[in-house]
């Protein structure tokens, strides 16, 4: 518990903050307004010091990763090898271009690369860039396991209907680190991701200015969006949870100690004796 609440948590839910007041009924239709300036601007004010690394989480409520249909529409050995990427099999409905596109596969297939967030920050503190360090974000062993270093995306976000972020065609999926950590999949509808990591300590009660490109499409199916700035400790992020369940369970198993201690006193039990053995009892038959 006390590492726990030594993790300093600034979050800041944007997804309302971002509509521009004549377009809060019209939310919708904004975020699919390519011509609408979607820059947005808010100051952040940080309590508590905040020790390098800084971590730069998005968090997305109401959004069912865990959807079985989301969850199997990838091809894993498109992922892995170049040699598969007319696998595409489980990505339907974003298997193939529009037949008036070629009819081509799309790599990387599927639902959860076509859906990949594409809200974007800049943080600035002082009149000073706090660069966001976007390397190391995403597990090692997906990287090298799970996404070839021989994989390119190709014919990605091309059809008419565009889901989130486009991908760098001349980069490896194995190095495309957003994506790698979007792909992982929450097993909650409410889930943090990790966008990038800050090397520089931010000062007890700093006014950070920070700049969203708000393009992410949440406000069709209810969800919310929010940017949170994270430090660590040894149990992690801010998590009670560990740390009040080894309370509760410590404090019952305390208890039920207690009662045994107590009834032992109160009434104690023979320890074993050794006439109730049956050659005790019965000296002259072996058994």
């Amino acid at each position: 518990m006390f590492a726990s609440d030594s993790v300093v948590e600034v979050p800041f839910r944007y997804d309302e903050e971002c509509l521009p007041p004549d377009r809060k009924n019209d939310a919708v239709a904004y975020i699919k307004d390519d011509t609408a300036n979607k820059t947005c601007n808010k100051k952040l004010t940080v309590k508590s010091k905040m020790k390098a690394p800084v971590y730069v989480y998005y968090q997305l409520d109401n959004f069912y990763q865990n959807h079985r249909r989301y969850v199997k529409s990838r091809d894993d050995k498109q992922l892995r090898s170049k040699a598969s990427e007319n696998d595409v099999g489980s990505c339907s409905p974003e298997d193939y271009t529009p037949n008036d596109m070629g009819h081509k596969p799309i790599v990387p297939c599927g639902l959860i690369a076509w859906s990949m967030f594409n809200d974007t920050y800049k943080l600035s503190s002082n009149n000073k860039d706090l660069v966001i360090n976007k390397k190391d974000i995403a597990w090692k062993s997906d990287q090298d396991g799970k996404f070839g270093s021989d994989v390119y995306p190709k014919n990605f976000q091309v059809g008419g209907l565009i889901g989130g972020a486009r991908l760098n065609e001349s980069i490896p999926l194995s190095e495309q680190e957003d994506l790698i950590v979007w792909m992982r999949t929450a097993a909650l509808p409410t889930f943090r991701k990790l966008y990038g990591k800050i090397e520089t300590d931010i000062e007890d009660n700093e006014e950070v200015m920070l700049v969203i490109q708000n393009n992410y499409n949440t406000y069709e199916f209810g969800a919310r969006k929010s940017i949170v700035l994270s430090t660590t400790a040894w149990v992690g992020g801010r998590n009670h949870f560990l740390g009040l369940a080894y309370i509760l369970i410590g404090g019952i198993s305390l208890l039920l100690a207690v009662g045994f201690l107590l009834l032992y006193v109160m009434q104690p039990r023979p320890l074993g004796d050794p006439s109730f053995l049956s050659w005790n009892r019965n000296p002259g038959i072996l058994r």
